[in-house]
């Protein structure tokens, strides 16, 4: 009798590949299914909350530098803006701002942020 894996390891292979491959593929569906899902529930949470301008200061700014490379040898590099406000109470809120608004504040900044739950929507300097 041989050990090795001969025609019945195989066989074993074919059987079991068909039932990885639904497996990933779910796992990679259900991954979107969620993401968007979340993403849609942020979006109503942010339209469901007030509008709020409160006295804030700028108090930190940071960026995230994503590099993606294609099967093509093409690579692209994207960067998300974010900034950190300090309001009145000591509390301290992070947000995404665009490129242009992030290169207009300066840490120490200080004036009224306007803000919908998790959405930024200005800044004025005082």
């Amino acid at each position: 009798m041989s050990m090795g894996f001969g025609m019945g390891g195989f066989d074993l292979m074919f059987s079991i590949f068909p039932f990885l491959f639904i497996t990933v593929f779910v796992i990679v569906i259900g991954t979107f299914v969620v993401m968007a899902v979340r993403g849609v529930g942020t979006w109503s949470k942010n339209n469901a909350s007030p509008r709020l301008t409160v006295s804030a200061q700028v108090v930190t700014k940071r960026t995230q530098v994503s590099h993606h490379h294609h099967q093509d040898s093409m690579s692209h590099t994207s960067t998300a803006y974010f900034a950190t406000f300090q309001v009145e109470s000591g509390d301290r809120m992070e947000f995404s701002v665009s490129g242009a608004e992030y290169g207009m504040l300066a840490e120490g900044d200080q004036g009224s942020l306007t803000f919908q739950g998790t959405r930024y929507l200005g800044f004025e300097r005082s």
